[in-house]
């Protein structure tokens, strides 16, 4: 990579504050799209491990696209906010913003205290771009602090839409691109940074700052109303003797309604959905507009009575007591093709059990160092087959492929109990019924 001398805006060097998993992924994927890129971190161990081409989370395909550009020397990675500055005009703050021990709001405390570290070593001209999922009004007092401590320097918010297992290709072929900027210069400016998407066709929309803070959380918020919707009429399928996957077939074929995110089961986990909606709430109603998203308290509860009711179902597949049973939990982390155990349904599931007195195995393909971190006092296996061995209850929780290709006349031949709870309804229940399996699936019929 060139000395990091400060450039002409022609040149788009870029810096990303924060490199876990938005800035990293944003860090490789900008430098893939060749422009020059530095990536800050206050972690040294983690900036030594992204230099030698590591990434410190699973995300398919990121570390090849981060190992081949620190190979063209695109990318490199710093603890000090005095070369990012003088490296780069246009700084991507991606830090992390947790829901708030004790409250529903969000701790935006990493991204002020970015913006403040970084200020100081800017110069006139400069652009701070937020990716963070920030509560509505952020961006406006990031821009009054810019004024006294960075006079000339700008801010625009610029949402990020990645999915975990999709990062790379949401980054680099986004659905939507959205800005909220406050001058005609800084949005041509991010039309240069995102030309190659663009020139693509991508859409590029440009908003005030409210609106393209809200866009993330009315995203997530919509989405995680569909998915906790067919898990109500998951609930009302089984009263009613219904097939909850049927159902959701029939009206995906709906055009204004689709069959995106309607996939009954244990609900949605993970760092972004059930922190975002709880952030918005508590947001709207600072806002005074508290009643406008009443709704989403009940979205919220729905999906949290999904996993109490997997370990009620449990006990009563196995007799109405669970102190002394042998159960494998088929996934640890809160969707396939990640190693995030954030808010885990499976995991909360798991301790639930295990705290019922059942002896629970965890098994996952890339989640168990994360889990057992977290979890130390479960019982962790990297062998699917070893983790069922006298199992009397299977339990498939997160729908990796791994568990739908398993042979269910194989498995059968290491459990004490052919018993198999389908949490995600992606196994062929036909299948597993002919190999002798008793097998419940959410929302549908037992037989």
């Amino acid at each position: 990579m060139n000395s990091p001398t400060k450039q002409t805006v022609q040149t788009l060097r870029l810096s990303v504050i924060g490199t876990g998993y938005l800035g990293a992924t944003h860090a490789a994927c900008m430098a893939e799209l060749g422009f020059e890129v530095i990536g800050l971190d206050v972690v040294p161990e983690k900036v030594d491990l992204l230099n030698s081409g590591k990434v410190p989370f699973y995300e398919p395909e990121l570390e090849e696209v981060l190992q081949r550009n620190i190979a063209a020397g695109r990318v490199k990675f710093t603890t000090s906010f005095a070369e990012v500055a003088d490296f780069a005009d246009i700084h991507f703050i991606c830090v992390g913003t947790p829901q708030q021990s004790g409250s529903y709001a969000a701790d935006v405390s990493q991204v002020f205290g970015a913006v403040e570290s970084l200020a100081p070593h800017l110069s006139p001209g400069d652009l701070v771009v937020g990716k963070s999922t920030v509560p509505v009004g952020t961006a406006e007092k990031i821009a009054e602090i810019l004024k006294i401590s960075a006079p000339g320097v700008e801010v625009v918010w610029n949402p990020e839409f990645l999915r975990e297992g999709f990062a790379v290709q949401d980054t680099l072929e986004p659905d939507r691109l959205v800005v909220g900027v406050t001058s005609p210069g800084a949005e041509s400016r991010m039309r240069a940074v995102y030309a190659p998407m663009i020139e693509k066709g991508i859409p590029f929309l440009v908003t005030d700052f409210p609106t393209a803070e809200l866009v993330k959380v009315a995203a997530n918020s919509f989405l995680a109303t569909k998915i906790s919707f067919i898990n109500a009429m998951a609930e009302v399928c089984e009263s009613a003797g219904a097939d909850v996957v049927q159902l959701a077939e029939a009206i995906g074929y709906d055009t204004r309604i689709g069959n995106k995110f309607l996939g009954a089961g244990l609900g949605f986990g993970g760092g972004c959905l059930p922190k975002d909606i709880r952030a918005f709430m508590a947001r709207a109603g600072e806002l005074g507009a508290e009643e406008a998203l009443t709704f989403l308290r009940e979205v919220d509860q729905i999906n949290l009575r999904r996993r109490s009711h997997t370990v009620d179902l449990a006990r009563k597949e196995l007799g109405g007591e669970l102190r002394g049973k042998t159960i494998c939990m088929f996934g640890a982390t809160f969707k396939p093709d990640s190693d995030d155990v954030r808010d885990s349904p499976a995991l909360d599931v798991a301790v639930a059990l295990a705290n019922a007195g059942a002896t629970v195995v965890v098994h996952d393909p890339k989640g168990t160092v994360n889990a057992e971190r977290v979890y130390p006092t479960l019982t962790y296996s990297t062998d699917a087959m070893k983790a069922a061995a006298h199992a009397d209850l299977i339990i498939h929780a997160t729908e990796w492929m791994q568990y739908r290709e398993i042979d269910p006349a194989e498995l059968a031949k290491v459990v004490s109990q052919k018993n198999i709870i389908d949490a995600r309804n992606k196994l062929d229940v036909a299948a597993w019924r002919a190999a002798g399996w008793n097998i419940r699936a959410l929302g549908r019929p037992t037989a």
